[in-house]
This record gives structure tokens, C-alpha cells and sequence, in this order.
């Protein structure tokens, strides 16, 4: 008798071998005809695998991540399968999911794939699929799996890294890969496909091996949901940050400046004030210090922190002095100066917590096929600060920093989202520094405080940062992508690392635990978010132009100085738009900058001391005075 424990905890019971469709079965037909793959004992497996022990079973659907893993991953082989039929010299090597779809990379040789290819593949996935073929994986010798890849030199290398017993093949109608599974039953589930991109990318991620070629693509159970997918990229596109900071006046990139390094324009540089200013007030309440570092640092500070072992090769490379030795690095993280500071002083447990904040910019050498405008750069500014408390304050101080960010998102329209709790990969305790004494501590600390404040959360193993576990904080946005943006980290390692201390009740030396968070990330990240999460259209509080005077001629240029005087005087930021053009074709411009307030004035307006108000979106106000305005706009600002 086998014993099948669900997700649930209910137990079946079963006679001789059983399969994961055989247990969707025995809860409904519907399950079964739904279920499209199934997890046993952790591991990801086909619906016909065999389960001959007691066991765990989750089974799959589409409407599962891990279910769609399974879907994409098989649309992958039908890809690859079109591809050949084409193209029957290139060069398989592999085709995972992703997070929306899959790809597969690709050597074509010779040859070339170009977007008015794109068609015929797809419609060569779709006869193919037609065919509804099962996939079957099975095993081969590492002998057989060589000799299978001969003339391809990616197989060969993925094969000889893999023993005996550890190689699987998979086959689908007259297609046959290298794959480790986890396949839906047959082609036949696929019903829409789409070609969405090809690019260049290097095998392995090495820019010193050979450039494939990558396609990507997407696939679905209905052409409904292809549809709508569409309809979403093309959303995707409209609020995509890069086009609307151009619009919008945010921020640049200059080839001589260097790719990566991003350059803020006037209203960027303004709306990064406002957010920098709304964060340093609530610092100020939370008892935050603020402090300033260097951007550079001696290579040894970096040495000591451990963050040379990890990330020195990958690095921007260190700058030699004229003196004999000395080396300094680009600034790649601020926490190793935030414990010199810290060092400066002799303190007690009376002093802690020590909370010190900077907007710190760092640099880190991303390669150029990572670059993505504000989302993946060489140099960004964190909002970054370290607490250093004693391990009495630990929890409290945690607490307080997850209200901070909880704070953050809320004042930014963020609501949705999950916390998840980073810890190291129990399996693979090599690539993390500290003790499993300081480890257990930090990452109880962790889990208890996100269970004290309700948060909705996820554990990811393995996502740790090298010195400590993280509460990662992962939001949805408004198309339904998930970013991760503020992040809170324990650390018991670094304080030990630099040899920080203070003076306990006992007149005794003792740790501090260091707590690092960061509400935004990094500025750059979080902007590019928020323009895409808003179309542009930021909350009145942060609109880098506030308002708009249009003057219906040059003859009320002054009286509209006069009124943006009063408005700069009470702290609500705009401009005068006193172009020799209609006072419609004005309006419409504001409109497509995304200015919430357009003032019109006129002879009317500067006789009796008022303004003419357009709010974007809802078209005409009425006539205000000043003082009104200001009260209705203070009042609609409010955070």
C-alpha cells in the first residue's frame, strides 16, 4: 500500500504503483483532465511518473507558477523542434521557462533569424502541437548521450558536467532533447503561440564564448489569453519608463558619459528631491542620523567586509595611486563605511540603537547585454541605512524598519504585495559567511517579526545575502509584474568582521547586531517603477510640475509670474507657458506632460486677483482666488 500525502494533509491510499494522474483521478475527472503536472517529494515530474514509496504530491495546474513552468517549458521543445525543421544545421543548447514564457537559445551558424520569420515558426509550433504527441523522458548512458551530440559542442559540455544515472532525454513526436523534465502529458494543450523577440546572448552568460542567438516566446491553453497577454505588452509599452522619461524630462544617457550611468534632467532631479525629502522626514521621526561617505574606498576596507572574495572579479577594478600598493574601488556598497563611522565612537548600551542613513551612491559593473534603463545600471543611489542595536533591540528595531517601508509603500499607492523571507541554502552553507549560530539567530529573528506583523509572505532558500537572511519585499504592479523594491536585512557578521562593539550594563564588550534596509533599493529602480506602475501620472505630492500657468497672451506674462511667485511661496512647484500659441493647443501639451493644474489668466483673472482651474483628468474647476487654490491643492496633496 502507498501511501499519497496531498497539500492539504489529507492521505490516499493506493495499491502497487501509482502516478500523479492516477491520484487527480481518484479526486475528480475534471482534476485529471486539468492537471498538467505534478510535484512529488519536492522534485517536479511528468503526470505519468511512477511513485512506488510513500510519498508528497502537489498537483499542477495552468492556473499554478509551477504548473505554467511545466507548460512553457515544453512550448520550449515545440520551438526548438519548428527551429530545426527550418533551420536543420543550427545548434540546440537550451530552452528553460522564464518568469512569462520561455526561450531558447540557439546557433544558426550561417544563418540568420529575423522578426518576418517569426510567422512561419509559429505556425510550424502550432501543426506541430496539433498532433498532440506525448512527451516521454527516459534515461541514457552518458556514453550514448555523446555520441547522440557529437557535432554539438553545447550538448557535449552540458553532458560531459553530468555522471551516469543523472542523464535524461525527452521525445515528442519526431523530436528528441536533452532535458531533465517536467513536461505537461502531450502537445496537444498548446493552442496559442507567440515569437516575441530574438537577441543576441552569449553562451553561459560569457562574454568570451560564442553569441547565440535568443528566441523568446510565450504560449497559452486558449487564444484568449494570447490576446489579452498582447493587449497587456502593448499597455507594457505605453507606460515603458524609458519612453516616459524621455517624455517627461526625467533622465538620459549619453554614450560619452558612459552606458549605464544614467543623467538626472531638472524635473528627474526634482522628483528624486521630493522622494529623497519625503523619506528623510520620516527618517528624522524614526530617529535616523544622517551621514555622508566617499565614493571610493580603500580596496582593504572591502577585504575586511568580505565583499572582495564574493564580488572583486565582477567588480569595477580597482584604481592604482602613484604610490607603490595602494588600490581604492568605485564604492559597490555603503554598509563596510557605515561600521568605520560607527568605530569612530566608544558606545553603550545606553547609546544604541545607533540608526545611520545616507543616500549613497554606488557603482557595479554590470555587463552591457544586463543593462536595462533605470532597472539595471553601473551606478545607483540606494536609500540605504544600518542600525546597530544590541540583541534585546533586535526585534523592535526590525519591527520598526518593516512600519517604515510598510509607510513607503502605502504613500505611493503600492498595496500589493508579498514579503519574502531570504534565507541561505541549507544544502550549500559554503557561499555565506558567519557562523550557524549567528544564521539560526538572524533568521529567527526574521521570520518572527514578519509573523508578528501579519505580513503575507514566501520562504525562498538560497536567497540570502552572503551575510545575512533578508525580508525582501516584492510588489505587484499595476500591468501585474512583480518587482523587488525595499529590503531589511539582519547581520551578525559584519559587526565581527570590523571589530564593532559597545559597553554593556555588566562595564563588559559586546556585539551589536547590524540591520540593513533600504524602503526604495535604489532610486534609479524604484523611479523606473513608479513611472511604469503610474503611466507618468505620480501622485499630486510628487508631480515634479505641479501646475502650468497659461497666460491667453503675452500681455498677462507678468500677472502669471506673479501668481507662480505666490504658488513657489507655498511650496507648490510649476512653470509659465508663455509661447505665442492658443490657449487650447496649451492645454493639450500639459495634458500629454502629465501636469496635474493648468491656470489659465486673463484680463478677468489679473482684474480680480484669481485663476482659471483645469485639473488633468477632470477638466474645468472654475474660478479660484489664490488662497483658495492653495488650501485646495494643500488639502488633494496630503500624503
Amino acid at each position: 500500500m502507498i501511501k499519497i500525502t496531498l497539500p492539504d494533509n489529507s492521505v490516499k491510499e493506493f495499491e502497487g504503483e501509482v502516478t500523479p494522474l492516477d491520484v487527480a483521478k481518484s479526486i475528480s475527472e475534471g482534476l485529471a483532465r486539468n492537471t498538467i503536472s505534478a510535484v512529488v517529494n519536492g522534485k517536479q515530474v511528468e503526470t505519468t511518473t511512477p511513485i512506488t514509496t510513500d510519498s508528497t504530491v502537489q498537483l499542477l495546474t495552468w492556473n499554478d507558477d509551477l504548473g505554467k513552468k511545466a507548460f512553457w517549458h515544453s512550448s520550449a521543445h515545440l520551438l526548438a523542434q519548428a527551429i530545426l525543421e527550418f533551420y536543420p544545421d543550427a545548434k540546440l543548447t537550451i530552452g528553460p521557462a522564464i518568469e512569462s514564457g520561455f526561450y531558447y537559445d540557439v546557433d544558426f551558424g550561417d544563418e540568420s533569424l529575423s522578426e518576418k520569420d517569426f510567422e512561419k515558426i509559429e505556425k510550424k509550433v502550432l501543426e506541430n502541437a496539433k498532433k498532440g504527441s506525448t512527451f516521454s523522458l527516459y534515461p541514457v548512458s552518458k556514453e550514448e548521450a555523446l555520441k547522440t551530440y557529437a557535432d554539438n559542442p553545447y550538448k557535449v559540455e552540458l553532458i560531459s558536467n553530468l555522471n551516469d544515472g543523472e542523464i535524461t532525454f525527452v521525445t515528442h513526436d519526431n523530436f528528441t532533447d536533452l532535458c531533465r523534465g517536467g513536461h505537461i502529458p502531450n502537445t496537444g494543450i498548446v493552442k496559442a503561440v507567440k515569437i516575441l523577440n530574438a537577441a543576441g546572448a552569449y553562451w553561459r552568460g560569457n562574454e568570451k564564448n560564442p553569441q547565440l542567438t535568443r528566441v523568446y516566446g510565450i504560449s497559452f491553453p486558449k487564444q484568449k489569453e494570447l490576446t489579452e497577454y498582447l493587449e497587456l505588452l502593448e499597455e507594457a509599452k505605453r507606460r515603458d519608463h524609458r519612453r516616459l522619461g524621455k517624455e517627461l524630462g526625467i533622465f538620459a544617457f549619453s554614450e560619452k558619459v558612459g552606458a549605464g550611468l544614467p543623467l538626472w534632467l531638472p524635473k528627474g532631479t526634482a522628483l528624486r528631491k521630493k522622494l529623497e525629502n519625503f523619506l528623510s522626514d520620516a527618517q528624522k521621526k524614526g530617529g535616523y542620523e544622517f551621514v555622508m561617505t566617499p565614493h571610493i574606498g580603500s580596496k582593504e576596507l572591502y577585504v575586511t567586509s568580505g565583499h572582495w572574495d564574493k564580488y572583486g572579479a565582477d567588480s569595477f577594478q580597482p584604481i592604482k595611486t602613484p604610490n607603490e600598493g595602494e588600490e581604492f574601488m568605485l564604492k559597490p556598497m555603503n554598509c563596510p563605511h557605515h561600521c568605520e563611522i560607527y568605530k569612530t565612537s566608544q558606545w553603550s548600551y545606553r547609546d544604541l540603537p545607533k540608526r545611520y542613513a545616507e543616500f549613497g551612491t554606488v557603482y557595479r559593473y554590470e555587463q552591457s547585454g544586463e543593462l536595462h534603463g533605470l532597472t539595471r545600471v553601473r551606478g545607483f543611489t540606494q536609500d540605504d541605512a544600518h542600525l546597530f542595536c544590541t540583541p534585546d533591540q533586535l526585534m523592535d528595531e526590525f519591527k520598526k524598519t518593516i512600519d517604515l517601508v510598510l509607510y513607503v509603500f502605502g504613500s505611493l499607492g503600492f498595496a500589493d504585495f508579498t514579503a519574502q523571507i531570504s534565507l541561505r541554502d541549507p544544502e550549500n552553507k559554503e557561499k555565506y559567511i558567519g557562523s550557524d549560530e549567528n544564521w539560526e539567530k538572524a533568521e529567527t529573528a526574521i521570520v518572527t517579526a514578519a509573523k508578528e506583523k501579519g505580513l503575507n509572505t514566501i520562504t525562498e532558500y538560497g536567497e540570502a545575502a552572503f551575510y545575512g537572511p533578508k525580508l525582501d519585499f516584492m510588489v505587484k504592479d499595476a500591468l501585474g509584474r512583480k518587482w523587488q523594491l525595499g529590503t531589511i536585512q539582519v547581520d551578525y557578521n559584519l559587526p565581527e568582521r570590523f571589530d564593532l562593539h559597545y559597553i554593556g550594563n555588566d562595564n563588559e564588550k559586546h556585539r551589536p547586531v547590524m540591520i540593513h534596509r533600504a524602503p526604495f533599493g535604489s532610486m534609479e529602480r524604484f523611479i523606473a517603477i513608479l513611472l511604469e506602475n503610474t503611466a507618468g501620472d505620480f501622485p499630486l505630492w510628487l508631480s515634479p510640475d505641479q501646475f502650468i500657468i497659461l497666460p491667453i497672451s503675452e500681455k498677462y506674462v507678468d500677472y502669471a509670474k506673479k501668481v507662480s511667485q505666490f504658488l513657489e511661496n507655498h511650496d507648490i512647484s510649476g512653470l509659465i507657458d508663455d509661447r505665442n500659441e492658443k490657449t487650447g493647443k496649451k492645454i493639450r501639451d500639459a495634458e500629454l506632460k502629465k501636469i496635474p493644474f493648468m491656470l489659465v489668466v486673463g484680463e478677468n483673472e489679473e482684474n480680480d486677483g484669481t485663476i482659471s482651474v483645469r485639473r488633468r483628468g477632470e477638466g474645468d474647476l472654475g474660478v479660484m482666488n489664490m488662497e483658495d487654490f492653495v488650501s485646495y491643492f494643500k488639502k488633494e496633496a496630503a500624503i
